[in-house]
Protein backbone atom coordinates (compact mmCIF):
# COMPACT_ATOMS: atom_id res chain seq x y z
CA UNK A 1 0.00 0.00 0.00
CA UNK A 2 1.19 3.56 -0.97
CA UNK A 3 0.94 5.85 2.18
CA UNK A 4 0.21 9.01 2.11
CA UNK A 5 -1.31 9.24 -1.19
CA UNK A 6 -1.88 12.87 -2.64
CA UNK A 7 -5.27 13.97 -1.98
CA UNK A 8 -7.11 15.90 -5.14
CA UNK A 9 -7.88 19.70 -4.54
CA UNK A 10 -10.93 20.44 -3.09
CA UNK A 11 -11.99 22.41 -6.29
CA UNK A 12 -11.55 18.73 -8.46
CA UNK A 13 -13.49 16.64 -5.15
CA UNK A 14 -15.97 19.56 -5.33
CA UNK A 15 -16.91 18.63 -9.00
CA UNK A 16 -17.73 14.97 -7.91
CA UNK A 17 -19.35 16.16 -5.21
CA UNK A 18 -16.88 14.07 -2.42
CA UNK A 19 -15.25 14.78 0.57
CA UNK A 20 -12.00 13.40 1.70
CA UNK A 21 -13.24 10.59 3.33
CA UNK A 22 -15.23 9.06 -0.24
CA UNK A 23 -11.54 9.01 -1.85
CA UNK A 24 -9.76 7.07 1.13
CA UNK A 25 -10.09 3.61 2.35
CA UNK A 26 -8.08 3.70 5.12
CA UNK A 27 -8.51 -0.41 6.24
CA UNK A 28 -7.21 -1.56 3.01
CA UNK A 29 -10.36 -3.78 2.75
CA UNK A 30 -11.80 -4.49 -1.00
CA UNK A 31 -13.66 -1.13 -1.87
CA UNK A 32 -16.73 -3.66 -2.60
CA UNK A 33 -16.54 -5.94 -0.51
CA UNK A 34 -19.68 -8.68 -2.56
CA UNK A 35 -17.43 -8.65 -5.53
CA UNK A 36 -14.61 -11.44 -5.47
CA UNK A 37 -10.88 -10.70 -5.24
CA UNK A 38 -9.76 -11.82 -8.13
CA UNK A 39 -11.93 -9.59 -10.46
CA UNK A 40 -9.51 -6.88 -8.99
CA UNK A 41 -6.72 -7.85 -11.57
CA UNK A 42 -8.07 -5.57 -14.32
CA UNK A 43 -9.85 -2.68 -13.43
CA UNK A 44 -12.11 -0.21 -15.99
CA UNK A 45 -13.41 2.86 -14.53
CA UNK A 46 -15.82 4.74 -16.57
CA UNK A 47 -15.64 8.50 -15.45
CA UNK A 48 -12.26 8.13 -13.54
CA UNK A 49 -12.79 11.91 -12.15
CA UNK A 50 -9.86 12.81 -10.58
CA UNK A 51 -9.18 9.37 -8.83
CA UNK A 52 -11.86 8.85 -6.13
CA UNK A 53 -11.66 5.04 -7.19
CA UNK A 54 -8.15 4.73 -7.79
CA UNK A 55 -7.10 6.50 -4.73
CA UNK A 56 -9.33 3.67 -2.79
CA UNK A 57 -7.74 0.61 -5.07
CA UNK A 58 -4.38 2.03 -4.32
CA UNK A 59 -4.65 1.60 -0.86
CA UNK A 60 -6.08 -2.31 -1.29
CA UNK A 61 -3.90 -4.70 0.91
CA UNK A 62 -5.32 -7.89 -0.36
CA UNK A 63 -6.06 -7.12 -4.14
CA UNK A 64 -3.98 -4.49 -5.57
CA UNK A 65 -5.24 -4.49 -9.76
CA UNK A 66 -2.19 -5.49 -11.98
CA UNK A 67 -3.77 -3.23 -14.58
CA UNK A 68 -6.38 0.19 -13.88
CA UNK A 69 -7.89 2.30 -17.06
CA UNK A 70 -9.45 5.63 -16.13
CA UNK A 71 -11.51 7.59 -18.41
CA UNK A 72 -12.97 10.77 -17.94
CA UNK A 73 -14.33 13.86 -19.84
CA UNK A 74 -12.99 16.35 -17.11
CA UNK A 75 -10.04 16.75 -18.42
CA UNK A 76 -8.42 18.89 -15.43
CA UNK A 77 -9.33 15.88 -13.31
CA UNK A 78 -7.40 13.24 -15.51
CA UNK A 79 -4.31 15.43 -15.88
CA UNK A 80 -4.23 15.50 -11.67
CA UNK A 81 -4.67 11.89 -11.62
CA UNK A 82 -2.62 11.24 -14.77
CA UNK A 83 0.26 13.81 -12.48
CA UNK A 84 -0.28 12.79 -9.16
CA UNK A 85 -1.67 9.12 -8.77
CA UNK A 86 -0.10 7.14 -12.03
CA UNK A 87 3.42 8.22 -11.36
CA UNK A 88 2.89 5.88 -7.39
CA UNK A 89 2.31 3.01 -9.65
CA UNK A 90 2.72 2.94 -13.33
CA UNK A 91 -0.30 -0.08 -13.56
CA UNK A 92 -2.81 2.99 -12.87
CA UNK A 93 -3.39 4.51 -16.49
CA UNK A 94 -5.65 7.87 -17.07
CA UNK A 95 -7.06 9.21 -20.07
CA UNK A 96 -9.11 12.25 -20.72
CA UNK A 97 -12.16 10.97 -22.89
CA UNK A 98 -13.36 13.44 -25.15
CA UNK A 99 -16.76 13.47 -25.32
CA UNK A 100 -19.33 16.18 -24.93
CA UNK A 101 -20.89 17.40 -21.60
CA UNK A 102 -21.62 21.23 -20.94
CA UNK A 103 -20.23 21.66 -17.59
CA UNK A 104 -16.65 19.95 -18.17
CA UNK A 105 -16.12 19.48 -21.63
CA UNK A 106 -18.41 21.90 -23.66
CA UNK A 107 -15.72 22.32 -26.53
CA UNK A 108 -15.83 19.01 -27.39
CA UNK A 109 -18.50 17.87 -30.49
CA UNK A 110 -18.87 13.95 -30.06
CA UNK A 111 -21.54 12.77 -27.33
CA UNK A 112 -20.58 9.65 -27.70
CA UNK A 113 -17.71 7.56 -28.51
CA UNK A 114 -16.15 4.21 -28.22
CA UNK A 115 -13.78 3.46 -24.79
CA UNK A 116 -10.53 3.63 -25.99
CA UNK A 117 -9.36 0.11 -25.82
CA UNK A 118 -9.87 -3.36 -26.82
CA UNK A 119 -8.86 -5.09 -23.46
CA UNK A 120 -11.03 -7.41 -21.23
CA UNK A 121 -11.27 -6.23 -17.88
CA UNK A 122 -12.52 -8.42 -14.50
CA UNK A 123 -14.07 -5.42 -12.81
CA UNK A 124 -15.89 -2.19 -14.58
CA UNK A 125 -16.79 0.29 -12.74
CA UNK A 126 -19.19 3.68 -13.40
CA UNK A 127 -19.74 5.43 -10.52
CA UNK A 128 -22.14 8.25 -10.63
CA UNK A 129 -21.87 8.26 -14.44
CA UNK A 130 -25.08 6.51 -15.89
CA UNK A 131 -27.02 8.99 -13.43
CA UNK A 132 -25.24 11.96 -15.36
CA UNK A 133 -25.81 10.08 -19.26
CA UNK A 134 -28.50 11.27 -21.46
CA UNK A 135 -31.27 9.18 -22.50
CA UNK A 136 -29.91 9.08 -26.34
CA UNK A 137 -26.63 7.55 -25.04
CA UNK A 138 -27.31 5.42 -22.58
CA UNK A 139 -27.47 2.12 -24.96
CA UNK A 140 -24.80 2.60 -26.44
CA UNK A 141 -22.44 3.04 -23.37
CA UNK A 142 -24.03 -0.09 -21.53
CA UNK A 143 -23.29 -2.17 -24.94
CA UNK A 144 -19.70 -0.63 -24.59
CA UNK A 145 -19.18 -2.25 -20.86
CA UNK A 146 -20.63 -5.61 -22.81
CA UNK A 147 -17.50 -5.23 -25.05
CA UNK A 148 -14.73 -4.72 -23.15
CA UNK A 149 -16.24 -7.23 -19.91
CA UNK A 150 -14.36 -10.28 -19.23
CA UNK A 151 -16.15 -13.38 -19.38
CA UNK A 152 -16.01 -13.55 -15.89
CA UNK A 153 -16.17 -9.69 -15.05
CA UNK A 154 -18.41 -7.91 -12.89
CA UNK A 155 -19.55 -4.61 -14.13
CA UNK A 156 -20.88 -2.44 -11.19
CA UNK A 157 -22.63 0.91 -11.42
CA UNK A 158 -25.32 3.78 -9.71
CA UNK A 159 -28.35 5.09 -11.22
CA UNK A 160 -31.12 6.76 -10.14
CA UNK A 161 -34.92 5.34 -10.73
CA UNK A 162 -38.29 5.75 -10.92
CA UNK A 163 -41.47 3.94 -11.99
CA UNK A 164 -43.26 5.25 -15.03
CA UNK A 165 -46.31 4.53 -14.60
CA UNK A 166 -46.80 6.97 -12.14
CA UNK A 167 -46.28 9.87 -14.71
CA UNK A 168 -48.78 8.65 -17.14
CA UNK A 169 -48.43 12.05 -19.40
CA UNK A 170 -44.87 10.72 -20.38
CA UNK A 171 -44.65 9.72 -24.06
CA UNK A 172 -43.82 5.84 -24.88
CA UNK A 173 -40.21 6.80 -26.01
CA UNK A 174 -39.40 9.17 -22.95
CA UNK A 175 -37.96 7.31 -20.42
CA UNK A 176 -36.11 9.44 -18.22
CA UNK A 177 -36.46 12.76 -16.31
CA UNK A 178 -34.12 15.81 -15.64
CA UNK A 179 -33.54 18.33 -12.87
CA UNK A 180 -32.17 21.24 -14.83
CA UNK A 181 -33.06 22.86 -17.90
CA UNK A 182 -30.06 24.39 -18.39
CA UNK A 183 -27.73 21.00 -18.24
CA UNK A 184 -29.65 17.92 -18.52
CA UNK A 185 -26.71 15.92 -17.50
CA UNK A 186 -26.38 17.63 -13.92
CA UNK A 187 -28.75 14.35 -12.68
CA UNK A 188 -30.67 12.27 -14.97
CA UNK A 189 -33.60 9.56 -13.32
CA UNK A 190 -34.20 6.34 -15.55
CA UNK A 191 -37.81 4.56 -15.47
CA UNK A 192 -36.60 1.36 -13.91
CA UNK A 193 -38.10 -1.36 -16.14
CA UNK A 194 -36.31 0.56 -19.08
CA UNK A 195 -32.97 0.18 -17.56
CA UNK A 196 -33.49 -3.52 -16.71
CA UNK A 197 -34.83 -3.81 -20.34
CA UNK A 198 -31.14 -2.10 -21.53
CA UNK A 199 -29.13 -4.07 -19.83
CA UNK A 200 -30.50 -6.99 -21.17
CA UNK A 201 -30.65 -5.71 -24.41
CA UNK A 202 -26.52 -4.87 -23.93
CA UNK A 203 -26.23 -8.77 -22.96
CA UNK A 204 -26.03 -8.04 -19.38
CA UNK A 205 -27.79 -9.53 -16.60
CA UNK A 206 -27.88 -7.95 -12.78
CA UNK A 207 -27.44 -10.24 -9.98
CA UNK A 208 -27.29 -8.27 -7.16
CA UNK A 209 -29.34 -4.84 -5.98
CA UNK A 210 -27.82 -2.70 -3.06
CA UNK A 211 -31.13 0.11 -2.49
CA UNK A 212 -29.82 3.85 -2.14
CA UNK A 213 -29.03 4.92 1.51
CA UNK A 214 -31.48 7.90 1.19
CA UNK A 215 -34.91 7.93 -0.68
CA UNK A 216 -34.14 8.32 -4.18
CA UNK A 217 -30.65 8.66 -4.44
CA UNK A 218 -28.35 5.97 -6.27
CA UNK A 219 -28.79 2.30 -6.90
CA UNK A 220 -25.72 -0.07 -7.05
CA UNK A 221 -26.16 -2.57 -9.51
CA UNK A 222 -23.75 -5.58 -9.94
CA UNK A 223 -24.00 -7.06 -13.86
CA UNK A 224 -22.17 -10.06 -15.35
CA UNK A 225 -22.10 -10.63 -19.38
CA UNK A 226 -25.48 -13.02 -19.50
CA UNK A 227 -24.80 -16.85 -18.78
CA UNK A 228 -28.18 -18.52 -17.60
CA UNK A 229 -28.38 -16.65 -13.88
CA UNK A 230 -31.57 -15.23 -12.99
CA UNK A 231 -31.94 -11.41 -12.99
CA UNK A 232 -31.87 -10.01 -9.28
CA UNK A 233 -35.24 -8.60 -7.32
CA UNK A 234 -35.44 -4.99 -6.61
CA UNK A 235 -36.40 -4.09 -3.27
CA UNK A 236 -38.69 -1.52 -2.40
CA UNK A 237 -36.94 2.14 -1.59
CA UNK A 238 -37.39 2.45 2.14
CA UNK A 239 -34.31 4.71 2.79
CA UNK A 240 -35.04 7.77 4.90
CA UNK A 241 -35.26 10.83 3.02
CA UNK A 242 -32.35 13.17 3.11
CA UNK A 243 -30.62 15.60 0.99
CA UNK A 244 -27.97 15.08 -1.82
CA UNK A 245 -27.98 17.70 -4.34
CA UNK A 246 -25.55 17.28 -7.08
CA UNK A 247 -23.17 20.18 -7.40
CA UNK A 248 -24.84 23.22 -9.99
CA UNK A 249 -23.88 23.46 -13.80
CA UNK A 250 -22.07 26.23 -14.82
CA UNK A 251 -24.85 27.64 -16.39
CA UNK A 252 -26.72 28.14 -13.06
CA UNK A 253 -23.37 29.82 -11.97
CA UNK A 254 -23.68 32.23 -15.06
CA UNK A 255 -26.71 32.93 -14.35
CA UNK A 256 -26.12 34.53 -10.65
CA UNK A 257 -27.28 31.14 -8.54
CA UNK A 258 -24.48 30.64 -6.83
CA UNK A 259 -23.51 26.97 -4.80
CA UNK A 260 -23.72 27.28 -1.06
CA UNK A 261 -20.44 27.57 0.74
CA UNK A 262 -19.34 24.00 2.32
Amino acid sequence: MVDPLPMPPIELRRAVGGDESGFDNPGGGLVYDHIPQAAYERVFDFGCGCGRLARQLMQQRAARPRRYLGIDLHKAAVDWASANLSPLDRNFRFEHFDVHNRQFNPTAMQPQRAFPTGEKFTLAVANSVFTHVLEADVAFYLREIARILARDGYFVSSWFFFDKRSFPMMQEFQNALYINLDDPTNAVIYDLDFARALFRGAGLTIIQVLPPHLRGFQWLLTAVLADGRAEAEFPPDVAPYGLARPPLSMGLHRAGIQPPVP
